[in-house]
């Protein structure tokens, strides 16, 4: 495996701050706990922005204060933060959310950053938003492609197609989407597992590769029902670069180093 890379990376530095033009709403048991127009994100590592709240657009009635409970103010890069909980009716979500009252940033005053799980679901405009905000400058493009790609795993092909789709997203290597039909399923093995990403929606099917003796764990994967953007990819399915040989026109890829590298991956495609 190579440490360059060969696709595109997220050029935005930690700290950067800009006005979200989209309206950011979440919600819990539910209870809409914020609805704003004036969020802000912030970017607190390079590949994508977490959202800020102005207090004014959250339920104050649902923010539960947690300070003096084994939790207190903390001092970041942003000012100091005070730790909330959420509570709607029976629902207890400790740990919710760190609140900034005041901040060498003037745009971050008086806001609230919410850990994403503590939420039921999030959204941007009407449409519901998975794992993380979209980043503003990532792209991610399907097209279609009639290159031929080929997918190997210990010698043994477990797909082979002319008539790929390539998903092409900031910050990620190129991904090969290809008809069920070109997939050789004697080799595949379904697994439980289910991930998200904020861009494709969340994922209906997982595959493990079973060669010889050697069982390799979540593999493969596809999206019946992806987001309306990425409808090219519906039901096709993709292997990881990382712990797959690719051969695209006959050419072998290299192997690329990515957080997908090892199994038990983050929980996104």
């Amino acid at each position: 495996m190579n440490d360059y890379r060969d696709y595109p990376a997220a050029l935005v530095r930690v700290d950067h701050v800009e006005p979200v033009p989209r309206r950011i709403r979440a919600v819990l048991a539910g209870e809409t706990v914020l609805d704003t127009t004036r969020a802000r994100y912030v970017w607190e590592i390079p590949p994508y922005p977490q959202y800020y709240i102005p207090l004014a657009d959250v339920r104050a009635d649902l923010l539960v204060p947690e300070e003096g409970d084994g939790h207190g103010p903390e001092e970041g890069p942003r000012g100091r933060t005070h730790p909330y909980g959420l509570r709607v009716g029976s629902t207890h979500r400790p740990h919710a959310a760190r609140v900034l009252r005041e901040s060498p940033v003037a745009a971050l005053a008086d806001t609230a950053r919410f850990t994403w799980t503590a939420l039921d679901a999030w959204y941007e405009e009407d449409e519901r938003v998975f794992v993380h905000p979209r980043n503003p400058y990532a792209r991610v493009d399907a097209l279609r492609s009639t290159r031929a790609v080929r997918v190997e795993r210990d010698g043994t092909v477990l797909a082979e197609s002319v008539s790929p789709v390539m998903v092409f997203e900031t910050g990620l290597p190129t991904r090969y989407y290809l008809d069920r039909t070109d997939v050789d399923f004697s080799r595949l093995v379904p697994s439980d597992t289910e991930t998200a990403c904020p861009y494709k929606g969340v994922t209906s099917a997982y595959w493990s590769a079973r060669i010889g003796d050697r069982t390799h764990p979540d593999l493969a994967w596809c999206y019946d029902f992806p987001t309306h953007q990425l409808a090219p990819i519906a039901g096709l399915v993709a292997f990881y670069n990382e712990r797959t040989d690719i051969f695209l026109d006959g050419r072998p890829l290299d192997r690329p180093r990515t957080a997908f590298s090892r199994a038990g991956r983050p929980q996104q495609d």
